[in-house]
């Protein structure tokens, strides 16, 4: 039975592999020592036991981008405070009135964007710039 240590300098879950016995090459399962309170991979084809460097087994990322056209209500072009152009014809159907307004962005390195919403209402389109 070969016991290995590794030691661990990351901070908090991170990337988590699968992990293979550097004897026989078969993938190391968790195991908990439950007598030292401690994680360890072992072999289940050979003796190969090893300590975790990290108690995390498994990390779930969940990533959501937001898509900020679909945030942007319909109703806009009959609000009458919104500056209207005629400058940016919708690239769907080509009508040259839409509605426009600036608004934060939701990713962080682009700051401020003119959003256009066509004034179509069959159309109705969003688009930005």
């Amino acid at each position: 039975m070969t016991i290995t240590h590794q030691n661990s300098t990351t901070d908090g879950p991170q990337f988590v592999g699968i992990k293979f016995c550097p004897e026989c090459n078969n993938m190391l399962y968790p195991k908990e020592d439950k007598q030292n309170k401690k994680l360890m991979y072992h072999c289940q084809n050979c003796e190969h036991v090893e300590r975790a460097d990290n108690n995390c087994i498994y990390v779930n990322k969940i990533t959501h981008e937001i898509d900020e056209l679909q945030n942007i209500v319909g109703d806009v072009i009959t609000d009458p405070t919104l500056p209207r152009t005629q400058d940016h014809p919708c690239p769907r159907c080509s009508q040259c009135l839409a509605v426009f307004f600036q608004a934060q962005s939701s990713v962080a390195d682009q700051g401020m964007r003119l959003y256009y919403v066509c004034c179509n209402q069959q159309c109705n389109h969003k688009w930005t710039e």
